[in-house]
């Protein structure tokens, strides 16, 4: 059940803020911390039922998500990373789903989704050559999702797919070094010709059609959600938690401080800091509310068996990026307003300012690109992107 998940995170979560400095210093979460998630069942959350998973209402699983990134945001993030991918699994052939979890239920996948992969026809399948970045979590993973492009005879590009590829048969390299999100072990992944069956491919534009194999054996309606909403929410839930966290933090260390400006004074009794901390507040609650809002109606709609409205897909990615511009926006008036007590390497106010705005450089936080796709639909111009 998920309110059980719910539940075991939430006891987890001293356990995650203690081990926030150490997950920094290493670049990577533990093996520990990664057994311990695995144990509460998040990373089953949106598994299919019929390999053991749960098939949560994904509403619940980005709560999960956010939960755990009040006390570490680069556990969140590989939480919300890590854990969306047996979503997308769920969508392949059936025979890929078997090889992934027949042996083993738990295991996990890591992904990279840019197109840099070059994927050449051969009998049975592609052979794929190339190399990607950003993998969160992928020390800890057994498959990987990559992106790549099908090239044709002529050397162009002719099809954009996502393939499935054995951990085995691809390297990791330890390069992920980075100013926030730090412990997310975010590192290259290089594939030198490796031959993926046919299986174990998935057009993105059947994806963003809401028309994958995957659905003749998972026909439930978590499935028919969005690739677009689901992952792009996965991406910014993370950051609304991490803010969440930081403003807890900041009111307790805030409490008792006293100005040592000219006048003194304590720090709670000054109007400017009193419309600051309603001004975040406001913007972190504003995000949490649109972002759910739309999971939840989205979701709504496949329970009924309904086709997801258009309206609704392109409202949920120009929210999902604002409650990105909402996060940075509080995250700042609370850097700003702690003064000197946020600038203090490993604080929870420092960490989750870095982390945030790393996390706001993902592709899927784009915000002008967003909202710029949100405008021409609103017009009635046509809108072609894999991320809605």
């Amino acid at each position: 059940m998920s309110i059980e998940v719910l539940k075991a995170v939430t006891d987890l979560l001293p356990t995650l803020a203690e081990r926030a400095d150490q997950a920094e210093a290493d670049r990577r979460i533990s093996a520990e911390t990664m057994a311990d998630l695995s144990a509460a069942g998040v990373f089953g959350m949106l598994r299919p039922r019929r390999y053991g998973g749960l098939e949560s209402d994904p509403s619940d699983f980005f709560h999960v998500v956010r939960t755990i990134s009040t006390a570490c945001g680069s556990t969140g993030w590989v939480s919300a990373v890590v854990g969306c991918h047996p979503w997308q699994v769920a969508l392949f052939p059936r025979e890929a789903q078997d090889e992934v979890w027949g042996n083993d239920p738990d295991t996990l996948i890591a992904s990279s989704y840019a197109p840099v992969g070059r994927l050449v026809p051969t009998d049975g399948g592609f052979r794929l050559t190339g190399r990607w970045s950003f993998a969160s979590g992928a020390d800890h993973a057994s498959w990987l999702t990559l992106g790549g492009l099908v090239v044709g005879t002529d050397g162009r590009p002719v099809d954009f797919l996502t393939v499935l590829v054995a951990r085995e048969d691809a390297e990791i390299l330890d390069v992920w070094d980075a100013v926030g999100l730090s412990g997310t072990g975010s590192n290259d992944i290089v594939v030198k010709d490796v031959f993926v069956p046919a299986h174990r491919l998935l057009r993105n534009y059947d994806v963003a059609h809401l028309r994958s194999p995957g659905l003749a054996v998972n026909p439930g309606p978590l499935y028919r959600m969005p690739f677009g909403t689901i992952f792009t929410t996965a991406i910014t839930t993370p950051l609304v938690g991490v803010v969440e966290g930081a403003f807890e933090a900041y009111l307790a260390a805030m409490r008792d401080r006293m100005r040592l400006s000219l006048g003194g004074g304590r720090f709670t009794e000054d109007a400017h800091a009193q419309v600051a901390v309603a001004r975040a507040a406001s913007e972190i609650d504003a995000a949490i509310l649109q972002l759910e809002r739309n999971v939840r109606e989205m979701y709504a709609e496949t329970v009924a068996g309904a086709e997801i409205p258009m309206h609704m897909r392109f409202r949920a990615r120009r929210d999902q990026v604002r409650a990105t511009e909402r996060a940075i926006s509080a995250v700042d008036i609370l850097f700003k307003t702690a003064g000197g007590a946020s600038l203090r390497r490993g604080n929870r106010i420092e960490r989750a300012w870095r982390d945030a705005h790393a996390g706001s450089v993902h592709v899927a936080n784009d915000v002008e690109r967003a909202l710029a796709m949100y405008g021409k639909f609103a017009f009635g111009l046509d809108v072609e992107d894999n991320l809605v």
